[in-house]
């Protein structure tokens, strides 16, 4: 059903503001009125900035499903806009600076840009949040997690598909090829979006796209927002796909430890189910997408390898951030959430 925005009932609504920059954006998409120019703060830790990565995401929202309380119209509205670009701006500053030492340790193991996102994916230390929940969690902090995935998880590969315009010949044939397989392969009920959205009906939880995102930690926004961040921009596109390869190429063991987690708390063949299809697909796309499209995107074009680390590092840096933070939470038994979840 269209309402009178031009839009679609039934999608999220907007959030709550987490500070003045937050709050303008929110103001202005419930009123309808353009966003003011003001002035955006110099954050030194911009991945952990609540005000700034709420602010941008519930920008980058209108690029997906939008909500039922603002215009569709605002997506590019010019201030809203311009107040984007200064937030990414800094955003782009910081991933360069957080994701050097990881760059330069991968150019230093291997000597081709696939053998170099390999040797950063074994060389990364961080945390192992899905070795807790396969043997560890308790049902409210598995809840959590699934809530928590289900920012990235409900909208899974839509970004990547931004890049598609953006390419050229081999590599463009594989990641659509790779896409086909994350959207279903022509069936609506095997596109992997859907799937989780089951996943989460299943277990009682919301499925609402950006449904629970007050509850949302900085961590999870940032990872949310660094991989929408680089697929929008064609000069990114090296990046972009960087970081979807690390992405992919990252994915298939947790995802067995995933899928054992939840059948040791009983939850619903759903959820099994869900993780049970990216063990299998994602040992596959992994050299999709590490080989057939980073590697031929950078042998079409070699100025984009240094692109190309840069973004597999970053999905690697917000991953490990994120992580890090829910982890430390289900040790101390406290929730990784920023409040309890809504209906």
């Amino acid at each position: 059903m269209v309402d009178e925005r031009g839009g679609y009932r039934g999608r999220m609504r907007l959030p709550q503001p987490r500070g003045p920059v937050s709050s303008t954006v929110v103001a202005a998409l419930a009123s309808g009125e353009p966003v003011p120019d003001i002035d955006v703060p110099a954050s030194s830790e911009m991945l952990a900035d609540e005000d700034l990565q709420l602010a941008l995401w519930t920008a980058y929202q209108l690029h997906y499903a939008g909500y039922d309380d603002a215009p569709d119209a605002h997506e590019w509205e010019p201030g809203l806009v311009g107040l984007t670009v200064r937030i990414e701006e800094q955003l782009l500053a910081l991933l360069w600076e957080a994701t050097a030492d990881r760059v330069r340790r991968a150019r230093e193991a291997a000597d081709d840009v696939p053998d170099q996102i390999f040797a950063m994916l074994k060389d990364d230390d961080g945390p192992s949040l899905a070795s807790w929940l396969h043997r560890d969690a308790d049902r409210a902090q598995y809840d959590e997690f699934l809530v928590q995935r289900g920012l990235l998880a409900l909208k899974e590969s839509d970004h990547a598909a931004w890049t598609l315009p953006r390419l050229r010949g081999p590599a463009k044939a594989v990641l659509a090829e790779l896409l086909y397989d994350e959207f279903g392969g022509g069936r609506g009920d095997h596109v992997h979006s859907t799937l989780y959205a089951s996943a989460l009906r299943a277990s009682g939880l919301d499925d609402t796209l950006g449904g629970q995102v007050d509850a949302m930690p900085v961590e999870m926004l940032a990872v949310d927002n660094v991989g929408t961040f680089l697929a929008l921009h064609q000069r990114l596109r090296g990046a972009a796909l960087g970081h979807f390869a690390a992405f992919e190429a990252s994915s298939s063991l947790p995802c067995r430890r995933y899928a054992g987690g939840a059948e040791r708390l009983g939850y619903p063949p759903e959820v099994v189910g869900y993780w049970d299809e990216h063990v299998e697909a994602d040992a596959v796309h992994e050299q999709l997408a590490v080989r057939g499209i980073c590697g031929r995107l950078v042998a079409d074009d070699p100025a984009l390898a240094d692109d190309v680390l840069v973004g597999a590092a970053a999905c690697l840096e917000t991953e490990t951030r994120w992580s890090a933070a829910v982890l430390t939470a289900f040790r101390a038994g406290r929730s990784s959430l920023r409040q309890e979840l809504g209906a």
